[in-house]
C-alpha cells in the first residue's frame, strides 16, 4: 500500500530514524549542534517536517565521507529550517559545499603524494626528506603534522 504523504506532514523521530537509518540519539544530537530541527508537540515530543529527511541523509553522507560535521554545519548555512528549502537554498548550499570538497581533495591529494614518495621511500634523507624535522625545530609553530600539513600546493 502506497500512502500519499504531504509536505506538511510532521514525523516522529521513530519515523525519522526509521526513514533515515540514524539513530534517534544522533537525530538529537544533530539537532543540539543546529544540523536539523524540529517542532514540539504539547507532550513535548520531536515532530520532523519532512524536508528534513534530505537534510538527515545528506549529513549521513557527509559523515561516510568522513566530513566533519562543522564543515556540514558551513554547508547548510542558510538552507532554511523552518520552511522547505527551494531549489535556489539547495544550489548555493551545493556551492558551498564543492568549494570545501575540493579544497579536502586538494589536501588528500598532497598526502598522497607525501605516502607515495616521501613516507614511501624511507631513506629519510637529510637533504631530500620534506618531512624530517631537525632538533624537533618546527616544535615552536605548533602542535601537530606541520609539514603535511603546510605541504605547497602543487597546482593540484
Amino acid at each position: 500500500m502506497n500512502a500519499q504523504h504531504e509536505p506538511e506532514d510532521l514525523l516522529t523521530i521513530g519515523e525519522m530514524s526509521s526513514r533515515t537509518g540514524v539513530a534517534p540519539s544522533a537525530l538529537r544530537y544533530y539537532e543540539d549542534l543546529g544540523l536539523i530541527s524540529s517542532l514540539r508537540t504539547g507532550g513535548n515530543q520531536r515532530r520532523y517536517a519532512r524536508h528534513m529527511l534530505r537534510r538527515v541523509s545528506l549529513i549521513s553522507v557527509a559523515k561516510r565521507l568522513g566530513m566533519p560535521l562543522s564543515d556540514v554545519h558551513d554547508a547548510f548555512g542558510d538552507v532554511p529550517m523552518e520552511a522547505t528549502p527551494s531549489h535556489e537554498d539547495w544550489q548555493r548550499a551545493s556551492r558551498r559545499w564543492k568549494k570545501q570538497l575540493e579544497e579536502r581533495r586538494r589536501g588528500i591529494e598532497r598526502l598522497e603524494h607525501e605516502l607515495t614518495g616521501c613516507i614511501g621511500c624511507g631513506c629519510l634523507s637529510l637533504k631530500a626528506c620534506a618531512l624530517l624535522n631537525p632538533d624537533d625545530a618546527l616544535a615552536a609553530t605548533g602542535p601537530g603534522p606541520r609539514r603535511l600539513e603546510d605541504f605547497p600546493d602543487d597546482g593540484a
